[in-house]
């Protein structure tokens, strides 16, 4: 006689079914989708909670860091508000995804799709268009080489500016005139903490509540 057939076993949405929590206060879960050596953007399919690949990487520089995203966070009002009110610009937006995290670490990667334990050290208020878009900056929890940095200004100016120069390029055709985003600052840790609980709000506004049991319609804009 057969046993019982077990239910099907599945896998919790990266955005939508993680804590953001990591193991100890001030440790955060975060989802990889890129690492250095992707010629390719990957990015999150936002109703499957499956990485798709979005495009090639249109220039030859690759994302120096890993980089994924903080599960359970929206860069919506409150980010974009605390954007506007840090950077005098007006009309400022949130870009509608969940908040963006480069994860510094002395060690290769082989490929993403994982979590990982890191711990935020700062971050770039990064504006595309007329939409926030910051990019908070973590170390890998236990990192031997980069483990005891605390703040972005521990971090070696060399490497922080292969970070800028990414994000500052990586859309950006050669024969273009002019680029479509920028860095307004750089910040520190209490700020960047700051911001992750603003997107934490945001997402608890967005989501939770009747309407987040229904299948949830991904957003056109890309990270």
């Amino acid at each position: 006689m057969r046993g019982p057939i077990s239910p099907p076993l599945t896998q919790a949405h990266p955005w939508h079914g993680v804590s953001p929590a990591g193991p100890a206060a001030g440790i955060f879960n975060v989802f990889v989708e890129i690492v250095p050596t992707d010629t390719v953007k990957y990015e999150l399919d936002k109703v499957s909670g499956h990485l798709r690949l979005d495009r090639p990487q249109l220039l030859s520089s690759l994302c120096p860091t890993l980089y994924g995203f903080l599960p359970r966070t929206y860069c919506g009002r409150r980010v974009a508000d605390r954007c506007a009110e840090r950077t005098g610009v007006e009309s400022i937006e949130g870009d509608g995804d969940p908040m963006d995290v480069c994860v510094l670490t002395e060690r290769p990667v082989a490929q993403g799709n994982l979590f990982v334990h890191a711990r935020p050290i700062g971050g770039l208020r990064m504006i595309d268009g007329n939409r926030a878009d910051d990019k908070i900056v973590a170390i890998l929890e236990a990192d031997a080489a980069y483990g005891s940095w605390r703040e972005l200004e521990d971090v070696p100016g060399g490497l922080i500016e292969r970070v800028r120069h990414y994000f500052l390029s990586y859309k950006q055709r050669p024969d273009a005139r002019s680029r479509g985003v920028s860095i307004a600052e750089m910040y520190d840790r209490e700020e960047a903490l700051e911001v992750i609980a603003r997107s934490m709000e945001d997402y608890r506004e967005r989501f939770v509540s009747p309407a987040a049991l229904e299948v949830l319609e991904p957003t056109q804009e890309h990270r």
